[in-house]
């Protein structure tokens, strides 16, 4: 049985290439500025939810494809809603916790079972786990590589809805691989709307598009308690 991923949104994405010479300061400082205007809008957000589709590739062609409705509550609180495939199947998780308990069937709301976030269960093909999915991790993510790797021209495009650029980050896996994201924000929203990566070759590995962003809609703390 194949065991179903947990990602939603973090999965920062792009060509994955070796960084050579660094990018100007200016556009290092573009992209520090997008990610500080991030954080200070995302400060202001007690919770926010969006449908989320994931693609995954394997030697260039797609491979799989899963769609999920993503719930995330100030301070940590996440809620996974799959609708294609394993449809009715729920993920609830607590960002600092070492477990997250998955709720399979809509039908029997008290079968529930609890896995370690280490399990490959609550890992994507590529080997995201489920606490590296919310805008806490995508926002320090941005951060942390802005400071430690060196970062090419980024081809920063501000005047378009989404803006987009490109980004070069450690792997979320082991953290050794410097891989190149392209990122495309919402004007409207300052949160992502599309994430992709891409092999040392070009072909692509994985593309993550998020819609449909709903913002401090307060929902139920029960909604979020398996």
């Amino acid at each position: 049985m194949r065991h179903p991923p947990f990602w939603a949104w973090v999965v920062l994405l792009g060509f994955l290439v070796s960084p050579g010479e660094s990018a100007p300061p200016q556009e290092e400082n573009r992209v520090l500025a997008m990610a500080e205007k991030m954080k200070a809008v995302f400060q202001e957000v007690e919770d926010y939810s969006s449908e989320v589709e994931q693609i995954y590739f394997q030697d260039g062609a797609e491979k799989e494809r899963y769609r999920f409705k993503y719930f995330f509550k100030k301070p940590h609180r996440i809620r996974v809603e799959f609708i294609a495939p394993h449809s009715g199947l729920i993920v609830f998780f607590q960002r600092g916790e070492k477990e997250a308990t998955l709720r399979p069937f809509p039908s029997l709301p008290s079968l529930k079972f609890n896995f370690s976030i280490d399990s490959s269960i609550l890992k994507t093909p590529t080997g995201q786990s489920i606490n590296q999915t919310d805008m806490i991790f995508f926002i320090d993510f941005l951060f942390r590589n802005l400071a430690g790797v060196p970062q090419q021209d980024s081809q920063f495009r501000d005047q378009e809805d989404p803006v987009h650029f490109l980004f070069w980050g450690r792997d979320y896996v082991k953290g050794e691989i410097p891989e190149r994201y392209h990122i495309f924000i919402s004007r409207q929203s300052w949160f992502p709307v599309r994430i992709e990566r891409y092999s040392p070759e070009g072909k692509p590995m994985e593309i993550s598009i998020i819609r449909n962003y709903v913002f401090n809609a307060r929902p139920p703390d029960g909604s979020f308690t398996p």
